[in-house]
């Protein structure tokens, strides 16, 4: 029995990892921007599609190497494109939140279209080597052993993304710039430059997302929208601001889903919304929130 029930704990816990890696992307655009990215979803598709233009490029070369040049580069060239919808948003910033949003959503739009434009509306396959294709077998459990490389990477990642905001000085200062922008300013730091840089990151985040997620969700022009949505309840779940929380929340919309899609199929989408009513109707402020208006 234990076996049967393993692989769906292991699908909904590598699930959860990738899920908290895009909501971690969203997370830092919107606390430093104040700007919901509407476009974060998009972008995560964008991410699988220039990673499936990439093993094209580059084919003839050995298929592991080009999935490790394609996972190092597709994510570069996709945080350079969200340095471009990040200074088009630099007229936006001081004035009226919906301009940002409306921003964002047409961006998110031109990205699906184009998508479509280049790529078509058919779904599509990342190959993988050979290296982590296939199934390994533990006991006996016998187990998918790509679904063990999304886990390592993903909370590899994690854990150099919480190295990389605690312990280092960049970190510490999108970390103020989170808190009060203007004190960031006025400290001397280039503000723009910081916008810049985070959204750059952040995007790239969601572009390692969409290539890990592609040999499991395959690769569609809106396969983002099934990526933004839980992002966004995750970091709610989580408690605004709260690196750990979204990791936590992750794992539990993660462990949700994938033990609903198993058992009771026609309800893994509805339990994600279930567990978020749920939490947020005894804790308003998230799960690691801190104490706010709507407690009271």
């Amino acid at each position: 029995m234990l076996a049967n029930f393993l692989p769906h704990v292991l699908n909904g816990l590598s699930l959860g990892l990738l899920f908290a890696l895009i909501a971690l992307g969203f997370m830092l655009i919107v606390g430093v921007m104040e700007v919901i990215n509407l476009a974060h979803g998009s972008l995560f598709a964008l991410g699988a599609y220039v990673a499936l233009f990439l093993m094209g490029f580059f084919d003839g070369i050995p298929i592991g190497i080009r999935y490790a040049l394609v996972l190092a580069l597709a994510p570069f060239l996709v945080g350079l494109f969200g340095m471009l919808i990040e200074l088009c948003m630099r007229r936006t910033y001081g004035k009226d939140p919906l301009y940002g949003l409306l921003l964002t959503f047409g961006a998110a739009l031109v990205i699906e279209e184009l998508i479509r434009v280049v790529w078509g509306s058919r779904e599509q396959q990342l190959k993988l080597p050979e290296a982590i294709s296939g199934a390994v077998l533990i006991g006996d459990l016998i187990y998918a052993k790509y679904r063990f490389f999304a886990c390592a990477l993903a909370s590899g990642l994690i854990v150099m993304l919480w190295l990389f905001i605690e312990k280092t000085r960049y970190g510490a200062i999108i970390k103020a710039g989170a808190h009060d922008s203007e004190m960031v300013r006025a400290l001397g730091y280039n503000l723009s430059r910081l916008r810049l840089g985070v959204f750059a990151l952040g995007t790239a985040l969601a572009a390692i997302a969409g290539i890990v997620m592609a040999p499991i969700w395959g690769i569609r022009p809106h396969v983002g929208v099934d990526a933004v949505v839980p992002a966004f309840l995750i970091i709610v779940l989580g408690g605004v601001g709260s690196f750990w929380g979204a990791v936590v929340a992750g794992l539990m919309v993660g462990l949700v889903v994938g033990l609903t899609g198993a058992y009771a199929s026609e309800w893994s989408l509805l339990s994600m919304y279930l567990l978020f009513i749920l939490v947020v109707t005894f804790r308003a402020r998230g799960l690691f929130g801190r104490k706010s208006a709507l407690d009271n």
